[in-house]
C-alpha cells in the first residue's frame, strides 16, 4: 500500500483479484474507483501481469490469506472483496474487527452460516459485511425478495438454474460443482427440514426466452438454506441443469446408479474436474427461473421471475461490483447481511440495477454492468 494512504480508509482490495471472477470485478471497479483498486493474491507475478493489462488502473498486491498476516495494511482499506474459498472465517473476522467492510462471493452454505456469527464483531467495529453475492446465491435471493415485496405471504419457492457447458467457468466453481454432485443436504418443506440427495427429484422447468424446457435436479445451492429465514418461506427447492439435455441426463443417470460417490476420490475427482474444464460443446448461456406461490389480495397467485444472459462469471462479477459500489457509497447498517436483506433489484431501461432503499425518500442505486442480461416477470 502507498504510505501516503495509510490511516485513510479509501482502498478496495479484491482477493483473488487476478482470477476468473476477481479480475472481472477489478476491471469493473477500476472505472469507478481508479487508483483505489488492488488485485491481491499469492502470486506477485500474476498480480503484476494482470494489473499491467489494466493500464495501471488496478494495482497489484501480494497477499496469502492462509498465512499469518500483519493486518496493519487494513488501516488504509475501506473494503475487501473475497473471491477465494476459505476453510474458516478468521480472515473475515480480522477485516471486520478493523472496521473494514467485507463482501464474499462464496456459494458455500456452511461457510456463509459461519459468516453470520460475525454479526456482533461487525456491529461493534462499525463495519458491514454482505454475503450471498452472485448468481445463486445472489440474484436468486433478490428475485425472491421481489416476490416477497409483492405478496402478503410466501408459500413455496422453486428456483431453477441452467448453466452453459460452453461457458468458461473458474476452476474453483467447477470443483465445488463436482464435489456437490454426491452431497446429501437439508431443505425446508412445509416448515419441516427434510434430507434430499443431490441430482435427484427432477422437475421440468420452462426457462422461457427461447431456452424452452429443461429437466433440472436438486442441488445444494445455499440460497435454499438462507431464504426460509430471511424471506419467511416455509418451502423452497433449488434445482440445477445444464444447457445440454444429454449432459444433464447423464449426470442424473450416474447419480441413480450411485456412481457420483466415486467423484469424492482424489484421482476420479481430478479427471472429472479436468473434463468439465475442457468441455467445448454447449453454449455460454445461463438462466435463472424463480416460481413463487403466495397470497396477494386474499387470492392465491403465482409469480414467475426470469433472468437470462451470457457468461455466468460476468453476472457474478457484475453483481459483486454493484454491491461494492453500494457498500462504498451508501450509509448501510452495520452487521452481517445476505444481499436480499439489504438490497432490491430494479429494472431500468432494460438493465438491472441494484438498489438500497433507505426510508421513503432516499434510494442509492448501482448499475449491473453485465451485458446481455434480460430480466422479466409476471403474475398469474
Amino acid at each position: 500500500m502507498e504510505r501516503e494512504l495509510m490511516g485513510l480508509k479509501r482502498d478496495i482490495v479484491v482477493i483473488g483479484g487476478y482470477g476468473h471472477v476477481g479480475g472481472a470485478i477489478c476491471n469493473a471497479l477500476s472505472e469507478l474507483y481508479q487508483g483505489r483498486i488492488y488485485a491481491a493474491g499469492r502470486s506477485k507475478e500474476k498480480a503484476e501481469r494482470f494489473c499491467a493489462n489494466t493500464g495501471g488502473h488496478v494495482k497489484p498486491l501480494q497477499l496469502n490469506v492462509g498465512n499469518v498476516i500483519d493486518m496493519e495494511w487494513l488501516s488504509s482499506v475501506k473494503l475487501v472483496v473475497m473471491c477465494l474459498d476459505q476453510s474458516d472465517t478468521a480472515f473475515a473476522a480480522a477485516c471486520l474487527r478493523s472496521g473494514t467492510h467485507y463482501i464474499d462471493v462464496s456459494a458455500n452454505g456452511t461457510f456463509l452460516l459461519e459468516m453470520e456469527k460475525l454479526n456482533d464483531v461487525a456491529s461493534v467495529s462499525g463495519a458491514t459485511a454482505v454475503i450471498s453475492v452472485g448468481l445463486a446465491p445472489g440474484l436468486s435471493n433478490l428475485l425472491v425478495r421481489q416476490a416477497r415485496n409483492t405478496f402478503e405471504h410466501l408459500d413455496h419457492v422453486s428456483i431453477g438454474i441452467m448453466l452453459g457447458l460452453g461457458d468458461s467457468h473458474g476452476k474453483a466453481a467447477i470443483e465445488w460443482t463436482v464435489d456437490s454432485l454426491a452431497d446429501t443436504f437439508e431443505v425446508m418443506e412445509a416448515g419441516e427440514r427434510v434430507s434430499v440427495k443431490s441430482f435427484t427429484d427432477g422437475r421440468t422447468i420452462d426457462f422461457g426466452g427461447g431456452l424452452g424446457k429443461h429437466r433440472a435436479y436438486r442441488f445444494p445451492f445455499s440460497d435454499q438454506v438462507m431464504l426460509p429465514r430471511t424471506m419467511s418461506t416455509s418451502s423452497i427447492a433449488t434445482r440445477l441443469c445444464f444447457d445440454s439435455h444429454i449432459a444433464t441426463s447423464l449426470v442424473a443417470f450416474m447419480t441413480k446408479l450411485g456412481l457420483t460417490k466415486f467423484f469424492r476420490g482424489k484421482f476420479i475427482r481430478s479427471i472429472v474436474v479436468k473434463a468439465f474444464e475442457k468441455m467445448s460443446y454447449g453454449s455460454d448461456r445461463y438462466a435463472l427461473k424463480v416460481d413463487v406461490t403466495g397470497r396477494m389480495d386474499r387470492e392465491n397467485k403465482l409469480m414467475q421471475l426470469y433472468v437470462q444472459g451470457r457468461v455466468e462469471s460476468s453476472v457474478t462479477a457484475s453483481m459483486a461490483a454493484a454491491t461494492v459500489d453500494l457498500v462504498y457509497r451508501a450509509n448501510l447498517p452495520v452487521g452481517v447481511y445476505h444481499s436480499e436483506q439489504l438490497f432490491e433489484l430494479l429494472a431500468q431501461d432494460d438493465r438491472l440495477t441494484l438498489a438500497y432503499v433507505q426510508g421513503q425518500q432516499e434510494t442509492t442505486t448501482a448499475r449491473v454492468w453485465a451485458e446481455d442480461v434480460k430480466y422479466w416477470s409476471h403474475i398469474k
